[in-house]
C-alpha cells in the first residue's frame, strides 16, 4: 500500500509497535496519512493502519491498539 519512498516500517513491524508504543504521534510520522477523517475523528495511513484522534490504532491484520489514555489523577484541575 505504501508508495513513498522511502517505505515506511510495516505496521506489523516490531521498530513500527515499540516506536508507536513509546511515542504515540511518531506512529503518523513514520507512515503517511493517505486518507485524513477528521470530522470523524480517524486517519488511514500507507501501511493499512487506522489511527483515531483517541490515539487508539486499529491494525491492517484486526489487532487493536488501545488509546493511552491519562489516569484521572494526572489531570490538571481549576481553582
Amino acid at each position: 500500500m505504501c508508495t513513498h519512498r522511502p517505505s515506511c516500517p510495516a505496521a506489523e513491524s516490531t521498530a513500527a509497535e515499540s516506536t508507536a508504543a513509546e511515542f504515540p504521534e511518531a506512529r503518523v510520522g513514520t507512515a503517511h496519512v493517505v486518507a485524513a477523517h477528521p470530522e470523524q475523528g480517524w486517519n488511514l495511513l500507507c501501511d493499512g493502519t487506522v489511527v483515531f484522534d483517541d490515539s487508539g490504532e486499529l491494525l491492517p491484520d484486526g489487532r487493536v491498539v488501545a488509546p493511552r489514555r491519562t489516569p484521572a489523577g494526572r489531570l490538571a484541575m481549576a481553582a
